[in-house]
C-alpha cells in the first residue's frame, strides 16, 4: 500500500536565500526588532541572547516559522548565527555569504563576523569580551544543539558567566510569525527505496544492539524520512516531514502533529512499520518519562531541551555517531540505478537548455532570472521531476563571485555575450537528487578568467580521478582540488564537496571533502558533490561541479582500494580552456568523460540536438597559448 508522493516544485513555504539589499524601511524595522528583544532580555535577566539560523532538528534549511536568525536580522543567508548584546548586534556567517550578508547588514547597525579568517572571534570568545564576569547569556535550548549549548556553557562559565535557558523568546515579539508547517506526509514507494521501512528499521535496531542501545533518538528529518519511506513538503525544495522518531529494541514511537497524517499514511506506519504514534508536541514529556537504560543520541542533531528532559531521568545517555546517517549515505542497488537514470534526464534538459542559451544570449533579451525560469521549465518536462533541489544561483559576471548567488527583480542582470555565467542548479527527481554547476562562457573572456576556469578545471579531476585506500577521509582528498589554485596563490573557504541525498536533501552527510577534519571516511556507495571554484569579487566566479559515487577499485597493497564514479552527465564548456595548461591524462579524462556524455544522453535527443551535443563533446587538443 502505497500513496504516490504529489508533483510539486516546492516543499514548503520557505524561501531560500537570495542577495536582495534590505530596505531602509525594513533597517528601520530591524533596528525596532533588536530593541524589542533587547526589552525580553532585560526581563530575562540577560546581556546577550544567541540566535542560531536552525530548528528543533538542526537542518540547515529550516521551515519559515523557524527563520528566526532572518528575522531578527534581515539576513536571508541560510547559515548565520546572530548574537544581540545590550548595546552591540552581530552576525556571523561563512564565506559563501560574505558578500550577500555585507550588503544586507549594511545600515542595520548590525557588525558582520566573517568566519574562517585568522582576526575573527568565535561566538564564546566574544561573549566572554562584551559580558562582564558574572553576567548572563540566554539561549532556547529548543534550537540549539546539545553539542553547541555544552561547548557553550563550558567556555562562558570558565569566565564566570551563566547561560540562562529562555523559551522562544522571539515568540512575545514575532506577533505575525508563521505556523508550524502542515502539509501532509507521503509513502515513498519500495521501486525508488530499494529496502522498506520494516527492513531498515530491523538493521537499525542491530547496530543499537552492538553499541548496548535501548532507545535512539532520532532527530535529523532526512534520517527520520530515510528510515520511514516517507517524504513531505515541510521544507522549501527540501522533501522532509517535520517529525521525530525514537527506535527502541521492539518498539518504534512516530511524533508527528497529526493533521499531517492522512488515513493510508497513518495506517501504512502502524501495520506495515509497527510504529506508535504521538502528537508532535508530546516528544519531551515522553523521554522525561522514560524508564532507566540506556539511550543513544548524537549530540550535534539533537536540541538541548530533549537532551535535558533525559537527563532529568535515570537513563544513561551515550552520545553516539547515528548509525542511519551512514546507512542512508551507503546506496543500495536501487537506489543507485535510481541516481543513474536522474541524471539522464537531468543531462537531457541540461543539454536543451545549454542549446536555447547559445541562440538567446545574442539576442539580448534574457537575464539572470529569465534563463533560471527557462532551466526549470525544461526539468519540468523530464519524467518523475517533483521540483528543484535548490534555488537555482544563476550568476552573471560579477555576480557569480557571490557564492550563493539568487537573483531578484532588484539585481538581476540582463547577459551579454561576453564573460561568465555561473549557474549552479539541481532538482529532485522521484529516483534522485541531482546538483550541478557549470560555467558558462557567454563570449569573449579575458585571460584572468581563462586562467580561473582551467585552474579549476583542472582540481575538479584531479579528484575525480582520485584512487584511495578504503578508511581514507574527504579530508585528506581535498587537497587534490585545490593545489593548482595554491599555486597560483589562490583558494576558496567553502568545503569542495557534500553529500548528497536520495530524494531527500541536497545537503546530506556524514561524508564531506573540505579542509576541516571530518572523521567519517569515504565507502562504496557514498554519493558526493566534485565542486572546486574561485570568487573575484566584482569580476567573476567559476566553480564546476559534478556528482561523484565511491566504487570499489581492486584490491591493492595492506588492503582494499576506492575510486570515484562520475555520475553527472552534460557537458563541461571548453571554450574557456587552455588545453595546453592540461597535461595528457586531464586531457584523456574529459574526451572520455565527453564521449560518455554524448553515449548516454544522445538516444533522447532530436537530430538537431545530437549535432549541438556532438558538437559540445568533441575531442579537445592542445591548440591554444598557455596563460602565465
Amino acid at each position: 500500500m502505497t500513496v504516490s508522493c504529489p508533483k510539486t516544485c516546492n516543499f514548503g513555504d520557505g524561501k531560500n536565500p537570495s542577495i536582495k539589499k534590505v530596505s531602509g524601511i525594513m533597517k528601520q524595522t530591524i533596528r525596532q526588532r533588536i530593541e524589542a528583544l533587547r526589552s525580553i532580555m532585560k526581563e530575562e535577566g540577560v546581556q546577550a541572547t544567541i540566535i542560531p539560523s536552525t530548528d528543533p532538528h538542526m537542518s540547515e534549511y529550516v521551515a519559515p516559522h523557524w527563520q528566526a536568525r532572518e528575522w531578527i536580522s534581515g539576513f536571508t543567508g541560510s547559515a548565520g548565527t546572530a548574537v544581540i548584546t545590550t548595546d552591540k548586534a552581530g552576525l556571523w556567517t561563512d564565506s559563501r555569504y560574505f558578500l550577500q550578508a555585507a550588503d544586507q547588514l549594511e545600515g542595520s547597525g548590525i557588525h558582520l563576523y566573517k568566519e574562517m579568517l585568522p582576526d575573527t572571534p568565535s561566538i564564546p570568545t566574544y561573549l566572554a569580551a562584551e559580558v562582564k564576569p558574572g553576567g548572563t547569556v540566554g539561549i532556547d535550548a529548543t534550537v540549539f544543539s546539545t553539542h553547541d549549548a555544552q561547548r557553550l556553557t563550558d567556555t562562558l562559565n570558565g569566565q564566570g558567566i551563566q547561560v540562562k535557558i529562555i523559551s522562544d523568546p522571539l515568540t512575545r515579539i514575532w506577533h505575525d510569525r508563521p505556523a508550524l508547517p502542515d502539509a501532509p506526509a507521503c509513502i515513498y514507494p519500495l521501486q525508488y527505496a530499494g529496502k522498506s521501512c520494516k527492513d531498515k528499521l530491523t538493521d537499525i535496531r542491530q547496530e543499537m544492539q552492538k553499541e548496548g542501545i535501548q532507545t535512539l533518538l532520532v532527530s535529523a528529518l532526512d534520517e527520520i524520512a530515510w528510515t520511514l519511506n516517507l517524504r513531505g513538503h515541510d521544507v522549501h525544495c527540501n522533501p522532509v516531514v517535520v517529525s521525530y522518531l525514537v527506535i527502541q529494541e521492539r518498539e518504534a514511537h512516530y511524533f508527528i502533529q497529526p493533521q499531517k497524517l492522512t488515513d493510508d499514511v497513518a495506517d501504512y506506519l502502524t501495520k506495515e512499520c509497527g510504529i506508535t504514534l504521538h502528537p508532535y508536541d508530546e516528544i519531551n514529556r515522553y523521554l522525561a518519562a522514560l524508564p532507566p537504560q540506556v539511550v543513544g543520541l548524537k549530540p550535534e542533531q539533537t536540541n538541548y531541551a530533549l537532551y535535558d528532559a533525559i537527563a532529568s531521568t535515570k537513563c544513561n545517555i551515550r552520545e553516539i555517531s547515528s548509525p542511519i546517517a551512514f546507512m542512508k549515505a551507503m546506496r543500495n542497488e536501487r537506489e543507485i540505478a535510481g541516481i543513474h537514470a536522474a541524471m539522464q534526464r537531468d543531462g537531457v534538459a541540461l543539454v536543451r537548455f545549454l542549446m536555447w542559451l547559445e541562440q538567446a544570449v545574442p539576442q539580448g533579451k534574457e537575464t539572470e532570472m529569465s534563463v533560471s525560469r527557462k532551466l526549470q521549465e525544461l526539468r519540468a518536462a523530464q519524467p518523475l521531476y517533483m521540483g528543484d533541489s535548490f534555488d537555482t544561483i544563476a550568476g552573471y559576471a560579477e555576480h557569480g563571485a557571490i557564492v550563493h548567488y539568487e537573483a531578484t527583480p532588484d539585481t538581476d542582470k540582463p547577459l551579454q555575450p561576453k564573460g561568465f555565467l555561473l549557474l549552479d542548479s539541481g532538482a529532485q527527481y522521484l529516483d534522485g537528487t541531482t546538483d550541478i554547476t557549470r560555467t558558462i562562457p557567454l563570449g569573449p573572456l579575458t585571460k584572468e578568467e581563462m586562467l580561473d576556469y582551467t585552474l579549476i578545471l583542472k582540481g575538479h579531476i584531479a579528484l575525480a580521478t582520485a584512487v584511495f585506500p578504503q578508511g581514507t577521509r574527504g579530508t585528506q582528498l581535498d587537497v587534490l582540488a585545490r593545489m593548482p589554485l595554491w599555486q597560483h596563490r589562490a583558494n576558496y573557504l567553502h568545503g569542495t564537496g557534500h553529500g548528497v541525498g536520495h530524494f531527500l536533501n541536497v545537503h546530506e552527510g556524514p561524508q564531506s571533502i573540505r579542509m576541516n577534519e571530518n572523521p567519517v571516511t569515504l565507502q562504496s556507495g557514498m554519493v558526493t558533490s566534485n565542486e572546486p571554484g574561485v570568487y573575484r569579487a566584482g569580476s567573476h566566479g567559476v566553480r564546476i561541479e559534478n556528482l561523484l559515487l565511491t566504487v570499489p577499485a581492486g584490491e591493492g597493497m595492506f588492503g582494499s582500494y576506492l575510486r570515484f564514479e562520475t555520475l553527472t552527465l552534460c557537458p563541461i564548456s571548453t571554450q574557456a580552456i587552455c588545453p595546453d595548461m592540461l597535461n595528457e591524462a586531464e586531457i584523456e579524462w574529459l574526451n572520455a568523460y565527453h564521449q560518455l556524455v554524448y553515449q548516454k544522453l544522445s538516444p533522447a535527443l532530436d537530430e538537431d540536438e545530437r549535432q549541438w551535443l556532438l558538437k559540445a563533446t568533441c575531442p579537445i587538443r592542445a591548440t591554444c597559448k598557455s596563460i602565465k
